[in-house]
This record gives C-alpha cells, sequence and structure tokens, in this order.
C-alpha cells in the first residue's frame, strides 16, 4: 500500500448519422455482450466514429448545439465551486463516500480521501494505490471497504493482473481502518465468488453485514463457476475486522441447470443481459427493505435477517432495459428508480437514434403491504439534452436530494453530466437543474464524465472518471429545504432515512 453558465436547457438534433459502422443496431439487438457494464481493468481506449458523425460533432459546436470540447455549461440554478484534477492515481475514477467533513473517492488504482469542511476549496488528505478495479467504496465507522473485481496474483496493494482461469487469483472486498485519515491502514481482505463489482453495507451496532455484487462466472474459472445468481454476504466484526467472512451465499434466481432462473437474455430478448448476479443493491435499512439492480432483472427484498434476504418481487424490461445496473428508493419507501446502463457505459446512447426510452432510468412504485408489495413500471425518465456521437452517456449512479414531501434526486450520467430531476409524480418526472462539459473528443468516443453525482450536507459531489472531483452547489427554492438536513456518514447505496 502506497499513501500517495450556460443556462440553456437544449434539445439537439445530433445523431442524424450512425455512431460507427454497425454500433447502433448492436446496440439495440445484439446479445448480453453489448451491455458489459463499467470500464474494464485496462486504460479506456478510444473508439473511432465515422467522418460524417465527426463533421456532425463539429458542426453542433459551430452552431452552440453543444458546449465546445471540454467546455463546462450548466443551468442557471447550479454553481461550479471546484474542480480538484485527478493526481497521484491516473486510474478511472470511480463511486464516492462520506463522513463527516471527508469525502472518499475510488478510483482504479485505489482511492482518495478529500477534506471537504470548505467545500469551495477540497483538500487531499491522502492517497492509497491499491490496484483492483474498480474500487466500489464505502465507510462505516472506522472502516473503509473496496471492491476488487479485477482477477489479481494475491490480495495485496502490490498485486497484478493474472487471469481467472488459474486458481491462485484472487478477487473480492478490501478492508481498511481510517481512524487517522491521513494513513489508512489496511487490514483484512476476503475472497468472493466471482469478485466485488459493487458492493453494499448494512451496517449495525456491533457488526458490517456487507452484500457483495458480483456477476459473469465461467465455467473455466475456479473461483467463479455458474449459474452463480446470488450475492456473498460478509460479515465484519467492527471490533475485529481482521476476522471478516463470507458467512452466507443467498441465491436470489433459483433454478435447476447450469443458467439458473434469471433472465435468459438473447436470443430469447435480443439485446438484454442474461442475468448472472446483480450488478448493485441499495438498502433501506429503516424499512428493513432492498431493491436489486441484476443485470436483466430489478428485484425488491426483505432484508429483516440481514445474512438470509428474501425476494418479494421481480420485474423484467425486455423492451427497452439492456442491463439493469442500480437502484434508488424515494424517501417514503413507496417508490425505487431503476437505472438501465445500456452500451455499458462505453457507448453514445444520448441521442435521436436511442430515444427517451433506452439507457434511461425506469421509475416504479412499491404497491401492497408486506411480502406482498409489487414493483409497477410507471414512466422513464432521461435526460433531455442530446449529447454528441462521440460522448459516451448513459443514466448512472446517483442520489436523493432530502425535501420533505417532494422527490427529487440528483444522477450522474457519464459525459452527459449531472442532472437533477423530480419524480414526486412517477408518470411526469422532469429535470430541474444540469451540469455537464463538452466532449472530451470530437474525433472519438473517449471514455469520461461523471461516473457518481451526489448530494451531501447542502453541496453536490462528482466523480468524473477523466477530469477529477467536482463540488457543485445548486440553488433552487424546490431543493433549498435539503440545506437543513445534515448526516454524519453517506453511502448512497445504504440509503439513509433523512428525516429521522
Amino acid at each position: 500500500m502506497i499513501l500517495l453558465n450556460d443556462p440553456r436547457t437544449r434539445r439537439r438534433r445530433l445523431g442524424v448519422a450512425a455512431v460507427a459502422a454497425g454500433l447502433l443496431s448492436a446496440l439495440l439487438t445484439a446479445g448480453p455482450a453489448v451491455a458489459t457494464p463499467d470500464p474494464g481493468d485496462a486504460p479506456a481506449t478510444s473508439k473511432e466514429v465515422s467522418k460524417s458523425a465527426r463533421a456532425e460533432v463539429r458542426d453542433a459546436i459551430e452552431d452552440g448545439e453543444i458546449p465546445g470540447q471540454d467546455q463546462v455549461v450548466h443551468s442557471d440554478n447550479i454553481e461550479h465551486l471546484a474542480n480538484i484534477p485527478k493526481d497521484a492515481l491516473p486510474g478511472t475514477n470511480s463511486d464516492l463516500a462520506f463522513q463527516g467533513r471527508y469525502a472518499f473517492a475510488g478510483n482504479y488504482d485505489g482511492f482518495r480521501i478529500f477534506d471537504i469542511s470548505n467545500p469551495k476549496k477540497p483538500k487531499t488528505v491522502a492517497q492509497v494505490l491499491c490496484p483492483g478495479s474498480q474500487n466500489d467504496i464505502s465507510v462505516s465507522g472506522d472502516l473503509l471497504f473496496l471492491s476488487t473485481d479485477s482477477s489479481r496474483s494475491d490480495s495485496s496493494c502490490n498485486s497484478t493482473t493474472q487471469p481467472a482461469t488459474e486458481k491462485s487469483s484472487w478477487e473480492g472486498m478490501k478492508v481498511f481502518d481510517i481512524s487517522d485519515k491521513r494513513n489508512p491502514k489496511y487490514v483484512a481482505a476476503v475472497e468472493t465468488a466471482c469478485g466485488s463489482h459493487t458492493h453494499t453495507l448494512v451496517p449495525e451496532r456491533k457488526n458490517v453485514y456487507i452484500y457483495v455484487s458480483s456477476y459473469s462466472p465461467n465455467a473455466a474459472y475456479p473461483d467463479c463457476q455458474p449459474p452463480h445468481d446470488g450475492i456473498s454476504v460478509i460479515k465484519v466484526p467492527r471490533k475485529a475486522p481482521e476476522r471478516a467472512a463470507v458467512v452466507d451465499f443467498p441465491v436470489l434466481f433459483p433454478g435447476e441447470g447450469p443458467d439458473g432462473g434469471g433472465n435468459p437474455g438473447g436470443p430469447t430478448n435480443p439485446g438484454v443481459s442474461k442475468t448472472t448476479g446483480c450488478h448493485d443493491i441499495t438498502v433501506l435499512p429503516s424499512k428493513d427493505l432492498a431493491a436489486g439492480a441484476c443485470m436483466g432483472d430489478g428485484i425488491l427484498f426483505s432484508i429483516e435477517d440481514p445474512e438470509r434476504p428474501k425476494v418479494i418481487d421481480r420485474v423484467q424490461d425486455n423492451v427497452n432495459f439492456a442491463f439493469w445496473h442500480s437502484a434508488t428508493f424515494n424517501q417514503g419507501a413507496n417508490k425505487v428508480v431503476f437505472t438501465d446502463e445500456l452500451g455499458g457505459g462505453g457507448a453514445a446512447t444520448c441521442n435521436a437514434e436511442i430515444g427517451p426510452n433506452r439507457g434511461a432510468d425506469g421509475i416504479y412504485d412499491i404497491v401492497g403491504r408486506g411480502d406482498h408489495r409489487k414493483l409497477v413500471f410507471r414512466s422513464y425518465f432521461k435526460i433531455p439534452r442530446h449529447q454528441a456521437d462521440t460522448e459516451n452517456c448513459v443514466a448512472h449512479n446517483g442520489s436523493l436530494i432530502p425535501v420533505k414531501g417532494k422527490d427529487i434526486m440528483v444522477q450522474a450520467w457519464y459525459q452527459g453530466g449531472v442532472s437533477v430531476w423530480e419524480f414526486t409524480d412517477s408518470s411526469r418526472p422532469k429535470e430541474i437543474a444540469y451540469f455537464e462539459r463538452g466532449p472530451l473528443s470530437t474525433e472519438a468516443i473517449s471514455t469520461g464524465g461523471s461516473w457518481s453525482a451526489y448530494y451531501y450536507n447542502g453541496y453536490i459531489y462528482s466523480n468524473d472518471m477523466a477530469k477529477g472531483f467536482d463540488v457543485l452547489k445548486l440553488s433552487d427554492r424546490r431543493t433549498d429545504p435539503a440545506k437543513r438536513v445534515h448526516l454524519r456518514e453517506l453511502n448512497t447505496q445504504t440509503q439513509p432515512d433523512y428525516f429521522d
């Protein structure tokens, strides 16, 4: 381990030309390969687009339809307070967590700790080199948790990549002691089946439970055998984190045979990912509820017994959803927003060809009571600003903005930027604020943009994969009441009861 104004709302006409030869048709008709989520362990590579697409991007910039390359634009009600570029960790920036006056930022090469006591001038407190994509991050008390979802030579922070076909390879969860924010200490590692793409904390007084989301088993991988179709549950004693261990592996999609019981994907459901596990889980501990975004399925389950979560309902959308990526409850626990990561976050899907219903959010009402509750679809939401065909853009990580009586959230859209939108009326969602940069490139699709955008104690914090850590201030009568809500800790996938 090494310590180290623009107020316009644009509805663009971009996208008349194909993104690249065959890409559009592949997104619409191909099997699960096109929905591989999130950038891989290797550095992101650019994908060339056609000459006509390049010309269209340049024309749109000249006509003022989209921002210029790297130009910052935003709605009148958002102010860009600060940007901290990447430093000692050159990899892709990923998720965020918060505690007190600190923000914790994941990066494929490790993690970074910021002092955000002055949001206008965040300061780097520590940088920890510990490679292992995607380093999904969360914190609880004196502990920090880091997901490793790339096959490594061992569990150390000095590990190197190693094929998953080798039995000695390691993937899973890492645990750090952060009682001294300037000197985090690596204290435990737990190997999990198929690694840990993301994870979710269910904190208790004496223990922290971790739900580990992973997928894509293969008969050639000794530690990632099909059908998988479940989650690893890790128990971490707070006073003895070195004793962290897997205590169960509940199967969420039971079924006979090597394919399990989840969505079969293509060719049965063309363009939809086959379900072989979950991508992300959000828990609402105050209600003993969880929502799982599980590749080809969305699920609602009870976590009354945190070691044995129980599925209550399951839904699919085989028309418009390619890859169920993440979930967010509203404060009243009677709605869930699921995101679709069409194209795996590496494609230009916020354009006219793809349209408003794919690569979008799906808003579901929760109706009924107890174990008879059901998820009922109401509408889709997608940012109304078409992006260039060189900009990777799709619905990604976001959080609630706590306003009583309203359902408002902020959300990352990769190069689509940061969007603030309201879904109080489940059938009529609307954007109320935005922040974005112009395309990273006008010649090729270069992976970048906001990975996570979360509201914490009066400000919006965004981790841009390429540009670094951004701080935004939202000033709007619809969201201003949220400034009175202060949390001591926030892991967005462990949703708090903001008004308890």
